[in-house]
């Protein structure tokens, strides 16, 4: 257990060399555990991933889709987005329920905590299950054409087996969910 906490990597030097409001992007120069050197980029996220799962009395949820411009393509989703880091996330995750849905919930669970690329980010995903809903109208912001699906469940879990949802959240979300609560 002890060698899985020393860090085999040496850092010579870094330098920042990209900085926006959501992101920044480090350059280190390192010398990795083989002693070889070399470079590794780091992008450290000033934002949590936040993820919503909702889930009605009847077993039905809803997703969101939308063009995803990193992808260049179209993405179902379920509700998601950033939260700063110094809010409580489940703040941000009321937030977001809302402004992409419409929808607010009366009872949250916190099913999920994961790192969403940690080969070269530090960005944490938390995932929610929201239930006892409530609606209303959506606010989306300006960056966001959303369409929303209300489906059943197991046939969005089917869509991540079948390779229609490949969003991690959504895909740890909807796997998450169909063994805690879809299993017995």
């Amino acid at each position: 257990m002890e060698k899985e906490n020393i860090n085999p990597w040496k850092t010579l030097s870094s330098k920042k060399i990209y900085d926006n409001p959501w992101i920044s992007l480090t350059e280190h120069q390192v010398i990795n555990p083989s002693g070889g050197q070399g470079i590794y980029g780091e992008v450290n996220f000033k934002n949590l991933a936040i993820g919503i799962i909702v889930l009605d009395e009847n077993n039905y949820t809803w997703l969101v889709g939308q063009y995803r411009f990193p992808l260049k393509s179209y993405s179902w989703e379920i509700p998601e987005g950033g939260g700063p880091i110094q809010i409580e996330p489940l703040i941000s995750a009321k937030r977001e329920l809302f402004e992409e849905t419409g929808i607010s919930a009366n009872s949250w669970t916190e099913i999920q905590r994961i790192h969403l690329s940690n080969s070269v980010s530090d960005e944490i995903g938390i995932i929610f299950l929201a239930q006892d809903l409530s609606y209303g109208t959506s606010e989306p912001e300006e960056t966001e054409e959303l369409v929303l699906r209300k489906l059943p469940f197991l046939e969005a879990y089917q869509m991540v087996l079948d390779g229609e949802i490949t969003d991690s959240l959504s895909v740890a979300a909807i796997l998450k969910l169909k063994i805690t609560h879809f299993n017995s």
